[in-house]
Parts: structure tokens; C-alpha cells; sequence
């Protein structure tokens, strides 16, 4: 039996917040413990591979963290399950900044703007 803490949530236990199809895949990722509570941040690979769509599968966000390409709030993150608030996600590959905002419903939603100057463009959740 293995002991320690659980890396993996069910889909049903995830949060209501994060929009997640409880019949998709059988796991979300359990947030990285950090200063955030959990009801007000939304781990990378939930941003990377459900709201965004840049990757497929979990594995394939491993890789885009450990190359170093996603910065959480200035800062470079490797922590594939690193919990982003309400703050700045942004990929200096692609130039997108994001940013994390909520609803008067309570769900969350990625604000997109490419250039300081340039498009604006709001990115709902799946459902």
C-alpha cells in the first residue's frame, strides 16, 4: 500500500471551479501546495491542457515545464501542478500573457492580451 500524500485528485473531488468533464479522464492533478488557497488558483496543467489546449496529455506539460518555457508571475515554474492565481501566466514563446480572473459566478476564466498595445481576447472555460 503505498504511503505518503496523493499526487492525483479524482475527477469527482476536483473542485467546481476548475469546469472539469467528470467523465473525460478518471484524475486531475492535486495542486501544489503554495501560498494561493485552493478555491482561488488553477494548477499549469489545467491551464496548459483544458483551458488553453496547447498539449494533449499530462505528459506532454511535463516537458513544456521542464523546458522552462511557462512563467508564473515573472518567475520561471517547473512544477507541472504549481497553482496560478489571480495573477499573470504568461508563455514568452508564443508572446501571450494571461491572467486569471473569475466571473460573478465564481467561475474562473484566462484573459488573453498579446501586446501591451495590441488584441484583447477573453478565453471561457469548456463548458
Amino acid at each position: 500500500m503505498a504511503r505518503g500524500l496523493k499526487k492525483l485528485l479524482k475527477m469527482l473531488n476536483a473542485r467546481k471551479r476548475w469546469m472539469l468533464d467528470k467523465l473525460g479522464r478518471a484524475f486531475s492533478p492535486k495542486r501544489f501546495s503554495n501560498l494561493h488557497n485552493s478555491r482561488e488558483c488553477l494548477p499549469l496543467v489545467i491551464i496548459l491542457r483544458n483551458r488553453l489546449e496547447y498539449v494533449l496529455i499530462y505528459r506532454e506539460v511535463i516537458s513544456i515545464s521542464t523546458q522552462r518555457q511557462v512563467t508564473v508571475d515573472r518567475k520561471v515554474r517547473t512544477v507541472k501542478t504549481y497553482p496560478a492565481g489571480f495573477m499573470d501566466v504568461s508563455i514568452p514563446k508564443t508572446n501571450e500573457n494571461f491572467r486569471l480572473l473569475y466571473d460573478t459566478k465564481g467561475r474562473s476564466y484566462l484573459y488573453l492580451f498579446r501586446d501591451k498595445e495590441t488584441s484583447v481576447q477573453t478565453l471561457q472555460g469548456s463548458q
